[in-house]
């Protein structure tokens, strides 16, 4: 009985499954940036933490009123832990915003073959954007 479940469960998912055609080759384009700017920051798996934060340390030490964190997929947990420690390191002086969202991402499929077009996929990613702005500077009173 129990061997029965376990091979449905495994028939469920492979329906569920996207199958990719053995003649294409996917490519992943780059996902379209929102907007850019010296106050922007996309942060990524690959990049190291401790210079993303530094960055935003530096942005906001240097007069930014704001800084925008944009995170996709993956690296989602890591802009959650970069703006809670940006919160942390200049506490009470930072309030954070977040908005979560979905992105089209858009793949090319190159064929591996002569006589097949070439062909696009869009998926979807999940994203946050996560707005860092002042209420009061390091050592004002108030």
């Amino acid at each position: 009985m129990a061997d029965e479940i376990v091979e449905n469960k495994d028939e469920i998912k492979k329906k569920h499954k996207r199958s990719l055609n053995k003649n294409y080759a996917v490519k992943k384009r780059l996902p379209v940036r929102p907007i850019d700017g010296e106050n922007v920051v996309f942060i990524t798996k690959k990049t190291n933490f401790k210079a993303q934060l530094d960055k935003c340390c530096d942005l906001l030490t240097k007069g930014e009123k704001e800084i925008i964190l944009h995170g996709l997929g993956a690296a989602i947990q890591r802009c959650c832990n970069l703006a809670l420690q940006l919160e942390i390191i200049f506490s009470g002086t930072c309030q954070i915003e977040v908005n979560t969202g979905t992105v089209d991402v858009v793949d090319d499929l190159e064929p591996l073959t002569d006589d097949l077009d070439f062909g696009a996929q869009v998926r979807h990613s999940s994203s946050i954007h996560i707005r860092i702005f002042r209420t009061a500077m390091l050592g004002a009173n108030q």
